[in-house]
Parts: C-alpha cells; structure tokens; sequence
C-alpha cells in the first residue's frame, strides 16, 4: 500500500526506445532482485522533473525474451520491491476496428485474457487470495495519460478491451474476426498477467496500448509482418517518449492512496486463515503482500 503522505514512484514497462527521454537525470542502471526469479532486465532508475522513475524494458534490452518467458511475477515483484506505487504500461498493439488505425493510442479499460502458458498469480497453495479485477485500470492514470496525448495531439481513444493472446504467433484471421465478434479493440501479447499481478502487488496500472498494425482481419493488411511493425513501431516509440514526459508531473501531487482502491486491493483478499498458512509462502509474499501478512 502507498501510505499517506508518500511521495509516488512511477514505473514504465516498455519498449527499449521508451525510456531514452531528454530531461532524465540521476540515471543509473541496477538489477533487482525478487523472490519470483530474475527480471527481464536492470532497472533504469532516474529523476524527470523532479519525479522519481523507474524504467523496465518489458523484452529486455535488445528485445531477447519472447511474450511467453517473460517473468511477469519478478518483475512486479520487484517494482515492489524499490518502492514503485504506479505503472505506466506503454506497448505495441494490433487494432481490430476500422476507426483505430496504425499510429493511435488506445487508453484500454479492460482485458479479456487469452495466454495459457504463464504463471498468472503471486499465490498459490499455502497463501490463497482473490481480487477483484472488475475495472483492472486505474482511472486516474487514465486520466493523467488522457491529459497528456491530448496537450502533444496524438490521436488516441479513451476506453477499449485490450485483449491479450499467448504468441508468439500473430493471430489466424479465424481468430481475428472471432475477437472482433466479441467487441475487442486492440490485441496484444503482453498486458497479462502483468495487469492481473500489479492489482496484487497494489500497485496503480494503465495500458496505453500503441497501434502497429490492423491485425490480419484487414483486407489491406492480411499478413502481419515484423519489418511493418517496425516501421510504424519507431514513430509511436518517440510519441511513447514524449507522453511519458507529460505524464510524470501529473502524477506527483498524489498525497494519499489511491481513491479507486488499487493501494489496498488485498485488504480483504486473503481467504487461508493464518494458521494455515504455508510460511515459505508468506515469505515469499514479503514485498507484494507484507502488508496484510505481517499480522
């Protein structure tokens, strides 16, 4: 939980462009460790404007760990760990409606989780718990990445599911046209579990998912291919950049926990009654749920 009065600490989960941004000093690179095995990468740490940062290329420096072997646990775990109380996820993106073109940034408000091959909870056997995941975003995050695509008039919409699949495969049309049936927006491989595992660790999250692509739903673009993401990737890259400068200084004036409740999501989640409780496991839990075990 983020105490009254603490200052926040915004952390950036991204591509390896995104955290190349004029004005950031005090930097320095650091591995962190967890109890949940090793992070994608060091963490970058540094100051814009007087805000504290903390930066976590998503695929590791260079791109090397596909959606699937990404350790999304040690990496919440360890933002925990050096104090993170908010996440800013910026990532690429397919769109699945005809209206959200290559090039617009979608605020999501929801997911629909689709990856089978990932470890998707802190807890387990030992330590049970159960959080609520209605509305799986923080809204004033939104707010404040809203705010910010609209000052530097970067097409985005506000809202939309976000639906996120196991990869590293692009999507057959069949797929394609069964998730535009279910009203999702944009399709990505890496917003799950890490949604899911932020909410856990009580930590504010937001998606700003970054259009590459119309997926292969399209008449005119049937194929997907990586040389024409790439290209439209470098563009929204120096857009990520930019709206990660505007939306630091929004987050600072937060005194208090977050009023939509994501600092105390565990206060009633834990269901093992504490005699019953496996001690490897609380121990393992010490950063992401210290708080509500400690009694």
């Amino acid at each position: 939980m983020a105490e009254t009065g603490t200052p926040p600490v915004i952390g950036i989960i991204g591509g390896s462009g995104v955290y190349e941004i004029a004005g950031l000093v005090n930097t320095r690179w650091e591995r962190v460790g967890s109890s949940f095995g090793e992070t994608s990468d060091e963490f970058l740490f540094g100051d814009l404007d007087g805000q504290r940062m903390v930066f976590l290329p998503r695929h590791g420096r260079g791109h090397r760990i596909p959606p699937s072997e990404v350790n999304f646990r040690a990496n919440i775990d360890a933002l925990k760990r050096v104090g993170v109380t908010e996440i800013l996820s910026v990532s690429a993106c397919g769109s699945l409606k005809e209206d959200m073109p290559p090039g617009m940034f979608v605020i999501a408000s929801q997911f629909i989780d689709r990856t089978f091959a990932r470890d998707k909870s802190f807890f387990g056997t030992g330590c049970v718990a159960h959080v609520g995941l209605g509305h799986p975003v923080c809204s004033r995050l939104g707010d404040a990445a809203e705010e910010g695509l609209k000052e530097l008039a970067i097409p985005y919409k506000r809202g939309g599911t976000y639906l996120c699949m196991e990869g590293p495969q692009f999507s057959t049309q069949a797929e394609s046209e069964l998730y535009r049936s279910w009203g999702c927006d944009v399709i990505g491989m890496t917003n799950m579990p890490e949604a899911k595992l932020a909410r856990e660790a009580e930590i504010c999250y937001a998606t700003v998912a970054m259009v590459t692509d119309y997926d292969c739903w399209h008449p005119d673009h049937d194929h997907v291919t990586v040389d024409a993401i790439i290209k439209i990737l470098l563009g929204n890259a120096e857009n990520g950049r930019n709206l990660v400068k505007k939306v630091a200084p929004k987050l600072m004036g937060r005194t208090e926990s977050c009023s939509q409740g994501c600092h105390t999501a565990l206060e009633s989640a834990l269901i093992t009654a504490p005699d019953a409780r496996d001690p490897e496991m609380v121990k393992k839990l010490d950063a992401v749920a210290g708080r509500v075990l400690k009694d």
